[in-house]
């Protein structure tokens, strides 16, 4: 599998540590950055990463800020990305089964190693149900295509 992982400052050193223990899986990791703790802006590394995901170079992103939420909410404007901030296990594979989200971001901040494992492991393992889930995602499409006139 190939997986394309990116944070900011705030999430750097969980990145280098889910990236390093990915690797030892076998999963062909992709780094985009950032590549230290110095102070960097999220949403460049989430429009990195994305665009990986929508060329189908990687399979889905794994995206660090402090907290999850404002790489989130980058990488959402960016259409055909469905983002989902993981805190814990659950919310990894409803990411997957529900919203068949092709990217997940986690808190730097606020996960711990050990549970940033599991969330991953967990994301990785889940599969989408389609069904009821595809009709939403369907609709989530048609707004990300309508010319918005604000």
């Amino acid at each position: 599998m190939n997986i394309v992982i990116a944070s900011d400052h705030g999430g750097y050193t969980l990145k280098t540590q889910l990236a390093e223990y990915l690797s030892k899986k076998g999963e062909n990791v992709i780094d985009v950055g950032t590549y230290s703790d110095v102070s960097c802006d999220y949403p460049d590394f989430a429009q990195k990463a994305c665009a990986l995901v929508l060329s189908k170079e990687a399979d889905f992103a794994i995206l660090l800020c402090g907290t999850g939420i404002g790489i989130s909410i980058a990488a959402n404007k960016i259409p055909k990305i469905r983002c989902a901030v993981c805190s814990n296990v659950e919310t990894a594979r409803l990411a997957k089964e529900h919203n068949n989200a092709n990217a997940i971001a986690l808190g730097g901040r606020i996960v711990k190693f050990n549970e940033a494992k599991e969330i991953v492991d967990t994301y990785m393992s889940a599969s989408f149900a389609g069904g009821r889930h595809q009709v939403r995602l369907d609709k989530i499409l048609s707004i990300e295509e309508r010319q918005w006139k604000i």
